[in-house]
């Protein structure tokens, strides 16, 4: 069924100019950081082409298409963590399909012309903002990638893997998510995913617990000696679902030095809308402080994304969003990019 759906079109359309004057220079000498974006299981499936600007197929968008290189520099998005997915009911090797994911993308960006850029590190992330390109970023989305096997988190450091997701939609030898096959609330963190966290930060990869349940989330920050992030999330305390953070979980992740990543679903915001991501983001800052709130809009997961951020050269008009609900601008800049960046400095890579 995925091979038989259309990509998104048509391309090369003209560029729009999206928010005002004032978002548009926030975003050029800050460039907003996404902490989960999965554009490249598009090029995996479909061949997507993320340098190519594209217009989505929908007027709300659907699914896919809601972020390529061209409206990423339109909309002031300085880089992403592009998810590397693998489907356990469609990969043969869970390993190989994120092998093939780096490869694909490498070979984007040597075929972007400088436009999209590989980076590790945050200083790989400022190097890419003074140059006016967009940063690609690694993420692992679920450990069920490792096949049982903590030693396979060093190949994927050495390719530039940045981040792990403990948990997906399966259960995995780390855990149980808070939703999907395998799911046990009473399940927390194996013996298994101890050895990976501690591998994780010996490998300088940040570990995600966007889909990990509850009581695995904990047992993860209790454990922690290193910031943790939830790279996707709502927030419990704005809308009651399945899928959304608790203020306890919030602050146990915050309490590592990490950050929280706002999804752009309105099916966890709550309501369809851009103000709906400022409540979230204003209730992280209100729980867990300043220094935790950040993006993870989850743009090509799978979602249809809210009304007004439905592709990723709107991305001004959140920061005007933030900025009529009186937010300082220091704190939409900590919002946009910084909080991210201290995350990075605080989890640097370890060198080759």
């Amino acid at each position: 069924m995925l091979s038989s759906m259309a990509t998104p079109g048509p391309r090369n359309a003209t560029p729009t100019l999206h928010g005002s004057d004032e978002a548009r220079r926030i975003h050029a000498e800050c460039p907003a950081l996404d902490l989960h974006t999965d554009s490249f299981l598009w090029t995996r499936l479909l061949r997507y082409d993320v340098n190519a600007r594209h217009t989505p197929p929908l007027p709300a968008s659907a699914l896919f298409g809601h972020v390529d290189v061209p409206r990423a520099l339109e909309g002031g998005l300085g880089g992403a963590f592009f998810g590397l997915v693998a489907l356990p009911w469609l990969d043969r090797s869970c390993r190989r399909a994120i092998d093939d994911t780096i490869g694909l993308i490498e070979r984007t960006v040597s075929a972007s012309d400088g436009k999209l850029r590989l980076a590790r590190s945050a200083e790989d992330l400022e190097a890419a903002r003074r140059d006016g390109v967009v940063a690609a970023m690694l993420g692992v989305e679920g450990a069920h990638s490792l096949e049982g096997d903590v030693d396979a988190l060093a190949p994927l450091a050495r390719r530039g893997v940045r981040y792990l997701g403990l948990l997906h939609f399966t259960a995995n030898p780390c855990g149980a998510p808070m939703m999907g096959w395998g799911q046990d609330s009473g399940q927390g963190l194996t013996n298994f995913g101890r050895d990976v966290v501690t591998k994780c930060e010996d490998e300088g990869i940040l570990v995600d617990l966007a889909h990990i349940n509850e009581r695995g989330l904990f047992d993860a920050c209790e454990q922690a000696t290193k910031p943790m992030i939830l790279s996707h999330a709502g927030l419990a305390g704005v809308f009651d679902s399945w899928r959304n953070t608790s203020d306890a979980q919030l602050r146990a992740v915050a309490d590592t030095g990490g950050v929280a990543g706002v999804i752009f679903c309105p099916r966890y915001l709550g309501r369809d809308g851009v103000e709906a991501v400022v409540d979230h983001l204003l209730h992280i800052v209100n729980v867990a402080g300043e220094d935790v709130a950040a993006l993870g809009s989850d743009w090509d997961g799978f979602i249809v994304p809210t009304r007004g951020l439905d592709e990723a050269s709107k991305l001004p008009l959140l920061t005007d969003a933030l900025l009529a609900r009186k937010v300082p601008e220091r704190t939409i800049r900590k919002i946009l990019r910084e909080n991210t960046l201290r995350v990075l400095r605080d989890a640097p890579p370890r060198t080759p």
